[in-house]
C-alpha cells in the first residue's frame, strides 16, 4: 500500500493518451502520441508511413518511371479509397402498377452525351414519353414508359458511336449482366 501509479497524460489536450481520440482535437494530439506513446495507436504510425509511402513511385526495368494509379484512385477523409467507376451504361427494367413498365439508363452522361437530347431520341424512336430524373443517387438518369429492354442496345451503339456494346449492362435481380 502506498505505492503511487504514474499516470501520463498528453501535452496537447491533457486528457491520458489512451482518451485523446475522445478529446477536443485528436489531429493536434496525433504527433505528440506517435513519438510519446506509439505502441497505443498502431493505426497512426501505419497512417504517417502510408502518407511517407504515398509520393513514392516505382519503375519498371527500362528505368522509366510508371504511370501511378492516382489517377483511377480517389482518397476520401480518413484514408480511405474509392476508385474511379468506369464508364458504364446501366439499364434497368422497373415494373409499376403491375403491368406498366419504366426502362431506366444510367451512365450515358459519362460518355459525354446530353441527357435532354438523349431523351428526346429515345422518346422519339420508342414512341414513348422519356425524361431525364433525378435519380436516388443523385445522379441524372433517363426515364423511358415502356419495356424497351430488348431494342435499347442497338439503338444506343448506333446512334452513339463512341458508347462501345461491352460498356452496355443489364441489371437483373440486382446483378449487372453484360449486354454483349
Amino acid at each position: 500500500m502506498g505505492d503511487k501509479v504514474q499516470v501520463l497524460y498528453c501535452a496537447v489536450c491533457s486528457l491520458p493518451p489512451e482518451y485523446c481520440e475522445f478529446g477536443p482535437d485528436f489531429e493536434k494530439c496525433k504527433p505528440w502520441l506517435l513519438e510519446n506513446v506509439p505502441d497505443l495507436y498502431p493505426e497512426l504510425a501505419r497512417e504517417r508511413a502510408e502518407q511517407q509511402l504515398q509520393g513514392l513511385t516505382v519503375s519498371n526495368e527500362k528505368g522509366d518511371s510508371s504511370k501511378t494509379q492516382e489517377e483511377d484512385v480517389k482518397r476520401l477523409p480518413g484514408g480511405k479509397i474509392k476508385k474511379k467507376e468506369k464508364p458504364a451504361v446501366v439499364v434497368e427494367r422497373v415494373t409499376r402498377n403491375k403491368r406498366k413498365c419504366v426502362t431506366t439508363i444510367k451512365g450515358l452522361d459519362m460518355f459525354g452525351v446530353k441527357l435532354g437530347e438523349a431523351s428526346k431520341k429515345l422518346g422519339k424512336k420508342f414512341a414513348s414519353g422519356a425524361s431525364v430524373v433525378k435519380g436516388p443517387t443523385e445522379k441524372e438518369q433517363i426515364d423511358v414508359q415502356g419495356d424497351i429492354l430488348l431494342d435499347i442496345v442497338e439503338f444506343i451503339t448506333e446512334t452513339w458511336q463512341n458508347i462501345p456494346e461491352s460498356a452496355i449492362f443489364f441489371m437483373e435481380d440486382g446483378k449487372k449482366v453484360s449486354a454483349g
